[in-house]
């Protein structure tokens, strides 16, 4: 009883982590964007200065699923929960990477004004971080209803993403020297169209880990290349 108890211990710490290192990747995403909407280059510098911390703490919290797995006997549901670990701190680091490309995206852009008032950016970036913070929720509650419930509201994000894209479209025919700006912006919409669907991933380890069902849920690739 008391080993159990103390493994118990040990992997509620590590979900724990999971979602502490979730809630840093979430403020990363929006701040990204708003710094960029604001112009700020020395907040768009810390930004990816602190995506250092996000690559290491992943590979820490690799390291002690591992560990766990290896100095512990888990049972089917419980290896499936140190799966999920593992996969779920892979997509937040993916995500801390958009994060880091659009803050490295505004310190591309020169010092003047962007050629359009950025509006829907904040909206995708709310939408896809408040997807993250419900498919970490559901997570740390086990709730794969939760977790299914989630991936459709990634439509709200391509959505804007195609809003986004039309309008810089019409931009560049108007005037083609807006170009190299037009590409940035629209680099920085793709990145938070990826970190929403990376959201869908981490709902499909959810639904595996509560259930041990494989699902897949479709997600459309804009293909463009992103930033990180």
């Amino acid at each position: 009883m008391a080993l159990r108890e103390s493994f118990d211990q040990e992997l509620q710490r590590l979900q724990d982590a999971v979602l502490s290192l979730g809630s840093r990747v979430e403020s990363a995403l929006v701040e990204s964007v708003k710094c960029l909407k604001e112009r700020d280059r020395e907040r768009a510098r810390d930004i990816v200065a602190q995506d250092r911390f996000i690559n290491e703490r992943r590979f820490e919290l690799e390291a002690d699923a591992l560990a766990l797995i290896a100095t512990q006997q888990p049972m089917a549901r419980d290896l499936r929960t140190i799966a999920a670990v593992l996969d779920i701190t892979s997509e937040l680091e993916r995500i801390g990477d958009y994060a880091k490309g659009i803050a490295r995206i505004n310190l591309m852009i020169d010092g003047g004004p962007l050629i359009k008032p950025v509006i829907h950016l904040p909206q995708m970036a709310c939408r896809a971080s408040d997807m993250l913070h419900d498919s970490l929720e559901a997570f740390a509650r086990g709730d794969g209803e939760m977790a299914r419930s989630i991936p459709e509201r990634d439509d709200e994000v391509d959505a804007l993403y195609n809003r986004v894209y039309r309008q810089l479209l019409e931009l560049i025919m108007e005037d083609g020297s807006r170009i190299d700006q037009a590409n940035y912006l629209l680099w920085a919409a793709h990145n938070l169209e990826r970190a929403a669907d990376r959201v869908t991933n981490i709902c499909e380890r959810v639904i595996f880990t509560v259930t041990g069902e494989m699902v897949e849920m479709d997600m459309e690739e804009t293909g463009v290349e992103s930033i990180g």
